[in-house]
């Protein structure tokens, strides 16, 4: 399964139950899986730099987007240094989580990226 496919068949969210447009209304998790990172990897707010074969979570809730990272199949994760990062809708969000995948394939102590247009 391609990169896009585990995102596209990973994500999830919830529709709003309270009112309309409200971020603190809805969720959504997006997971990619086995990335291997570049030299560097990812810096983690719990242990520093981790790298090798790497699986990358955003949860967006509450008007965030909370990037955290595994080394794939393992059972803990760490979060990414600089996360959360605000993200007011959706879309924002899903562009944040593609954004720290493309990073963590950079390395170099890659940390959560802004939003866009910050």
């Amino acid at each position: 399964m391609s990169e896009q496919q585990q995102s596209a068949s990973a994500a999830q969210g919830a529709r709003p139950t309270g009112r309309p447009g409200d971020p603190r209304a809805s969720w959504a998790t997006w997971t990619t899986q086995s990335i291997i990172s570049g030299p560097g990897g990812v810096t983690t707010a719990e242990v520093g730099p981790i790298s090798g074969d790497l699986t990358v979570h955003t949860t967006w809730v509450d008007g965030e987007a909370r990037l955290t990272v595994q080394y794939t199949g393992a059972l803990d994760w760490y979060t990414v240094a600089g996360s959360p990062v605000p993200a007011t809708d959706e879309i924002t969000a899903r562009a944040i989580h593609q954004a720290m995948v493309n990073t963590v394939k950079t390395g170099r102590g890659a940390s959560a990226p802004q939003a866009p247009g910050v």
